[in-house]
C-alpha cells in the first residue's frame, strides 16, 4: 500500500476542483490518484537562471509516482487554505532547499496515466521564477538537478520522452511562448 505525506504527523491532502478551477471538496492525495484521477489543483515552478536556463529536478526514486523521471524545478499541490503562490514558496524550500520572487504565468489542465497504476488530472498553476545559485535538494524529493536551456530541454524530451513527466511534456510549448514573450 503506497501512502503520501510530506510531514511524518499528517496525511496529505489535495483540494478537487471543477473545470473552472473552483474548489468542490478535498482528497487524500493518494486516493484522488487512484481509479482514474480525480481533478485537483497542483502547480509547477519553472526557475530560470540568468543565462535563461531553467532548472530541472530528477524525482526522488522513492516518490509515489513517477520516481527517477526529470521535470521542472518543483511540481506540488497547495494545502487547504493555502495560496498558489504560498504553497510554491513553501515547497520551493522544502524540494530544492532556497526561495525566489515568482509570478503565475498561466494554467492548464491535463490528464495523464501514471506509474503504480495512479493517474494526474491537475488544472495545473505554472509560476516562473529567477535564482543563480546552486540549490540544496532534499534527497527525499529529489535525486538530481540540472540547469538546462530550453531549447536543448525541448530536444531531449523529443529524443527521450520516457525519462520526463507528462505534465513537463505537456507544458513546454507554454513555457517556450511565454518566457518568449517575457523577453
Amino acid at each position: 500500500m503506497l501512502s503520501v505525506s510530506y510531514d511524518s504527523d499528517r496525511v496529505e491532502q489535495v483540494i478537487l476542483v471543477d473545470h473552472n478551477d473552483n474548489q468542490i471538496g478535498v482528497e487524500e492525495k493518494l486516493k484522488a490518484h487512484e481509479n482514474g484521477g480525480k481533478l485537483h489543483r497542483a502547480f509547477s515552478i519553472f526557475i530560470f537562471n540568468s543565462k535563461g536556463e531553467t532548472m530541472l529536478q530528477q524525482r526522488a526514486l522513492t516518490k509515489y509516482h513517477g520516481g527517477g523521471l526529470w521535470t521542472n524545478t518543483v511540481c506540488s499541490h497547495p494545502r487547504v487554505g493555502e495560496t498558489i503562490l504560498q504553497a510554491a514558496h513553501r515547497r520551493l524550500k522544502e524540494e530544492m532547499g532556497f526561495d525566489c520572487e515568482m509570478k503565475e504565468v498561466f494554467a492548464f489542465e491535463y490528464e495523464a496515466a501514471m506509474d503504480k497504476g495512479l493517474t494526474e488530472h491537475e488544472y495545473d498553476h505554472v509560476l516562473f521564477g529567477a535564482y543563480d545559485k546552486a540549490p540544496k535538494p532534499d534527497p527525499k524529493e529529489a535525486n538530481g538537478w540540472k540547469w538546462i536551456s530550453l531549447g536543448d530541454l525541448n530536444e531531449e524530451i523529443k529524443s527521450n520522452p520516457s525519462e520526463y513527466t507528462p505534465w513537463l511534456k505537456i507544458a513546454m510549448d507554454n513555457v517556450l511562448k511565454h518566457r518568449k514573450d517575457q523577453k
